[in-house]
């Protein structure tokens, strides 16, 4: 008899799951990682290596790490809330709460000077936000042109060369330029999910960490997840790395103490900005597989989350997407393909990989991903504190996945 454990993983497939995860880190290339696996209920965590690259003190399961991007699948709960209780409608247009975005106008040309432009065919809409077509992204495609420039000019993304400023600013800031693309046409990255924060804070009069608190972390569970690691627990926070990309000498990006993390934000960034651990984010994800309830309370609808977690590109919306990741591996390191985008969490629409059609969540350039299979029951989430200025995070988030499934019994 082979020995099943009682959660649909085989003993011998968590074991390798185990020495990948310890050759990862034995490499050098990667000091410390957190990693949790759960299926019907089950929880399998392992936790390897050091908080820091040249040793000191271990990591714990309660290591608190900046989550990056992996953020935009828990910030997107606080829109879904306002528009489970009617406080906002998915074509409500968003001028009235965000009157910056108010007749946009729309470059010619991707590449064009960002004064020959023609007039936005309509406002933009809640729905525009939460899909991420709103008309202004992230593009590495589109490095070196004029509203590329203006962007990181401006100060509108995390940390590059300064911290964002604070929402009412970065919202003048934002309104001054012209969108890339018509509102609703294109899939674009990141500043959506920002700008959704802003409008939360706007819609509910709190600001966007205080409405998730009250209404996500808290009902969760979550008491270590948030925009900054107050004094107290700041030990259990590691710098964050950017290797070298030429010589992978560690960088460290952001110390612990005294770094971005140690004190509230100015902007807290809905894209980006939280930090957390493997089991408050293991109970948001818990939460959306089971249809938005956390034991007796419902956090969420079902159709909220149904919504949430099914792909919603179009046909032609979705090659874009494809070919911008397909075409970039090099850049990426092959995250986030795979096909479609929900809202605020990529969505796989075609096989790719080991995962099922289905499975929905997000990486984070700070060395992080989390997703759910919803045909599995399964939750995965791993925590480093490498960023992706070097493909070692990245692979090491695939060889993560790849053990996961290939631990699976049924």
């Amino acid at each position: 008899m082979k020995k099943i454990s009682n959660n649909g993983f085989s003993e011998a497939g968590l074991r390798r799951l185990r020495e990948v995860l310890a050759r990862h880190v034995e490499s050098g290339k990667i000091p410390g990682l957190v990693a949790l696996v759960s299926r019907y209920g089950e929880t399998h965590v392992e936790v390897i290596g050091t908080m820091r690259h040249d040793g000191g003190a271990p990591m714990r399961r309660d290591t608190i790490f900046r989550i990056a991007s992996t953020s935009k699948p828990v910030t997107m709960a606080a829109a879904m809330i306002l528009l489970d209780e009617c406080r906002l409608r998915l074509d409500d247009t968003v001028e009235q709460w965000l009157p910056e975005l108010a007749d946009r106008r729309v470059l010619k040309r991707i590449d064009g000077p960002l004064d020959d432009t023609v007039p936005a065919r309509r406002p933009i809409t809640v729905r525009d936000l939460l899909t991420s077509t709103f008309g202004l992204g992230m593009d590495i495609t589109l490095l070196g042109t004029p509203i590329m420039g203006a962007i990181f000019e401006q100060g509108l993304t995390p940390d590059l060369p300064e911290p964002m400023p604070e929402p009412d600013e970065w919202m003048r800031r934002l309104g001054t330029l012209p969108l890339m693309h018509q509102p609703g046409e294109r899939w674009q990255y990141h500043i959506s999910n920002d700008l959704l924060g802003v409008l939360v804070a706007r819609v509910t009069g709190k600001s966007l960490e205080t409405f998730l608190r009250e209404r996500i972390f808290e009902p969760l569970g979550m008491k270590d997840t948030g925009f900054h690691v107050p004094a107290d627990k700041i030990d259990r926070l590691p710098p964050l790395y950017a290797p070298d990309p030429q010589t992978g000498e560690f960088i460290v990006w952001d110390e612990a103490k005294g770094g971005r993390h140690s004190q509230p934000p100015a902007f807290q960034g809905g894209g980006g900005g939280l930090s957390s651990t493997v089991d408050d984010y293991h109970a948001y994800f818990q939460m959306l597989l089971n249809h938005g309830m956390h034991g007796t309370e419902r956090i969420l609808s079902r159709p909220a989350v149904q919504l949430m977690t099914t792909n919603r590109l179009t046909h032609e919306q979705q090659a874009a997407r494809n070919a911008m990741a397909s075409n970039n591996v090099h850049v990426s390191f092959g995250q986030g393909q795979h096909g479609g985008w929900g809202f605020g969490m990529a969505v796989r629409t075609y096989r790719g990989d080991y995962a099922s059609i289905g499975q929905f969540g997000w990486d984070g350039g700070a060395g992080t991903t989390t997703y759910a299979d919803p045909d599995k029951q399964l939750a995965g989430i791993l925590l480093t504190q490498v960023g992706m200025s070097t493909p070692d995070s990245a692979r090491l988030i695939h060889d993560f996945w790849t053990m996961v499934y290939q631990a699976i019994e049924d």
